[in-house]
């Protein structure tokens, strides 16, 4: 029997967590160092790969997907189905993150003090994190810019106009769809090659992490790490019975379909670089092309669950740790802000260090508290980013139920689909 890709990627996370536990135990300090190097050197050089091909995917699919649309106003309608369940799914991550800390009040027992020195610094950025900053931000000054810089959710906006004048066309549409899935069919064939190199990457990534920190890396914030992946388990139980009353009998082909880009998301910490194979997958199993190709990549700006919960619960964690009391209008101010700052989260590890530094200095809390969690946020990137994966692909199976077009069954497993699909 063929084995899949999923199947390999658990074969290099057993094996990863194995040597590295191995290296931790019987290598010296110099030689752990040298070896975290060279297995940095696949992680790296893969997400640096997935970089290359993100966003012309993502500009060619959501052209292709908004072309796809019959009028201007389906685009509308699908456009503001879209937007209004990532809206709710926002609030929802946001909420659930805020009652879970405040039930479990993880950082309490640090009774750290308050540095006194003001000058403390964590190599984060916050200063582009304004509203009246990412308002302007939305808009690129050049797509080719946009494209060269990774910056997603300036190339999400040009592909709406873009895709919204391709459907707008008459005559000329034809041609132009034709070059639009074209080139996104290439695109979707290098990332086939690309994604050869996942199940090696996976190994590299846990068996460097594992061989520096040791088993103790799991051990050290215990309680933090099993209240945030309950409170993670919690938001999955929602999305699950989301996905039950969506898809019904068939919610076993969405979750098939989804396990390999969510097992690639949480071994890599990178819910970008489980994008697509995620796209190839949902599309495989019978959701229409042209609402995955609409619904995913705006996902990835507006819908990514996982890192908002994270988001609210790492802030307030910090906020205990140095006993600093917010009220809960504050709390709900928080939350609010980090509706916004949140949005264009990039799908990449660490991302979400630089809306929780801008959202401590804010609240004018401790910057220094951002140190606390650098240790274990290995660990708690890869559970926010596999729930982004879910996250997204619920939402395209809602809306293709909003609009009538969840039909039919699959005929074929997920992955033989995948592997059939023409290229």
């Amino acid at each position: 029997m063929k084995r899949g890709l999923g199947f390999w990627i658990v074969v290099a996370m057993v094996a990863g967590i194995g040597s590295g536990l191995a290296a931790n135990q019987y290598l010296a300090k110099d030689d752990v160092a040298t070896l975290a190097m060279v297995l940095g050197l696949f992680t790296d050089g893969f997400l640096r790969l997935i970089k290359m091909i993100i966003a012309p995917l993502v500009l060619t699919t959501l052209v292709v997907g908004i072309g796809h649309m019959e009028d201007a106003a389906a685009i509308g309608r699908v456009g503001a189905k879209t937007m209004g369940y990532f809206i709710l799914a926002s609030l929802i991550s946001l909420a659930v993150g805020l009652v879970m800390v405040r039930l479990f009040h993880p950082g309490d027992v640090l009774h750290l003090t308050v540095p006194v020195e003001h000058g403390v610094k964590t190599a984060v950025d916050t200063s582009s994190f304004t509203v009246k900053d990412f308002i302007n931000h939305l808009i690129p000054r050049s797509i080719i810019e946009a494209m060269a810089n990774n910056e997603i959710l300036q190339v999400v906006v040009f592909a709406c106009f873009a895709g919204t004048a391709v459907a707008a066309l008459e005559e000329r549409t034809p041609e132009l769809m034709r070059l639009a899935e074209q080139v996104a069919a290439i695109m979707l064939k290098i990332t086939t090659f690309v994604m050869m190199l996942a199940p090696l990457v996976v190994f590299a990534s846990l068996c460097s992490m594992i061989a520096q920190h040791g088993a103790g890396i799991i051990g050290t914030y215990a309680a933090f790490v099993g209240e945030f992946y309950l409170s993670l388990g919690l938001l999955w139980a929602m999305m699950a019975l989301v996905s039950v009353l969506v898809m019904g009998r068939r919610v076993g082909d969405l979750f098939a379909a989804i396990r390999p880009p969510m097992l690639l998301a949480f071994s890599t910490s990178s819910s970008e670089a489980a994008f697509p194979r995620m796209f190839e997958n949902l599309e495989a199993m019978g959701l229409p092309k042209r609402i995955v190709a609409f619904v995913l990549p705006l996902g990835y700006s507006f819908n990514l669950t996982g890192s908002m919960m994270y988001c609210t619960f790492a802030t307030l964690f910090i906020a205990q740790a140095y006993a600093i009391h917010l009220t809960l209008g504050q709390q709900i101010t928080m939350l609010l802000l980090l509706m916004i700052t949140s949005k264009g989260i990039a799908g990449v590890p660490k991302a979400s260090l630089v809306v929780i530094a801008a959202t401590l200095a804010y609240f004018k809390l401790p910057e220094a508290g951002l140190l606390l969690i650098l240790g274990v946020d290995q660990l708690l990137d890869m559970g926010r980013s596999a729930t982004n994966v879910v996250g997204n692909s619920v939402a395209c199976a809602v809306v293709t139920r909003w609009e009538g077009a969840l039909g039919g069954e699959v005929v074929a497993t997920t992955e033989e689909a995948v592997a059939t699909a023409p290229s």
